[in-house]
C-alpha cells in the first residue's frame, strides 16, 4: 500500500485519494510536479507509459486547490449540505473535456491504456472532478463515505466493507495506530491495577 512519496491509494475512489495527499497530521504529500506526476499514476488518472513532460508547479498549485475544494465538498456534505458556490468551482473544474484515450497493443501484445496525445492540466483535473460528481450523486457511495476514526485523523474513505464496519481509513495505518495505543494503554494500567486490586 506503501506509495513513492508516502502517497496513498486506499480511499476508495481518485477525487478522495487526492484529498488525503494533504496527510494526518497535515503534511503536504504533492510537494512538485515529480510528486504530482507519482500521483496521477498511481491513483489512476493516467496510464504509467504517459508522459507528463508538461507538469510544473502551476500543475501543483491548481491540483492543491482542487483538493482544497474536494476537501470541504466531503466534510461538508458527511455533515449536511456542501456550499452552493463550492459546487459550482466542482462543476466548472469538471467541463473540461477528460484527456481522450486509446487501446493500443504493447510489446507483449496485450492492451494497454494511453492517450491520444499529452494531456493538459485542465482534463486531468477534469477527470478527477467527474469523479467527485459521480460520486457525490451515487446514493449508494454517499452512502459509503466515512470518516476515519483514527484519533489524528480525518481522513475521508468509501466503506465498501462486508457489513459497512470498517472504522479506519487504513487498517494497516490508523488501525495499526490504535491498537498499538490501546495495547500501551493496558500495558500502562495493568500493573497499578494489579498493585491497588
Amino acid at each position: 500500500m506503501a506509495a513513492p512519496y508516502d502517497l496513498r491509494f486506499d480511499c476508495g475512489r481518485i477525487c478522495l485519494d487526492l484529498v488525503a495527499t494533504a496527510g494526518e497530521p497535515p503534511a503536504e504529500r504533492l510537494l512538485g510536479p515529480d510528486h504530482l506526476r507519482a500521483w496521477l499514476v498511481g491513483a489512476g488518472v493516467v496510464a504509467r507509459s504517459t508522459a507528463l513532460d508538461a507538469v510544473d508547479g502551476s500543475w501543483v498549485a491548481r491540483f492543491r486547490a482542487l483538493r482544497e475544494l474536494l476537501r470541504r465538498i466531503v466534510h461538508d456534505e458527511i455533515r449536511g449540505r456542501a456550499a452552493d458556490r463550492d459546487l459550482a468551482l466542482l462543476n466548472a473544474t469538471a467541463e473540461a473535456p477528460p484527456p481522450p484515450e486509446r487501446a493500443v497493443r504493447g510489446v507483449d501484445g496485450v492492451l494497454e491504456r494511453r492517450p491520444a496525445r499529452p494531456p493538459d492540466c485542465a482534463g486531468l483535473m477534469s477527470a478527477v472532478a467527474r469523479d467527485a460528481v459521480g460520486m457525490l450523486t451515487d446514493a449508494v457511495a454517499r452512502g459509503q463515505l466515512r470518516q476515519c476514526e483514527g484519533e489524528a485523523c480525518s481522513r475521508i474513505y468509501l466503506d465498501t466493507s462486508r457489513g459497512r464496519r470498517r472504522r479506519w481509513c487504513s487498517s494497516e495505518v490508523c488501525g495499526n495506530r490504535e491498537r498499538v495505543a490501546r495495547h500501551r494503554r493496558r500495558a500502562t494500567l495493568g500493573p497499578a491495577s494489579r498493585v491497588t486490586g
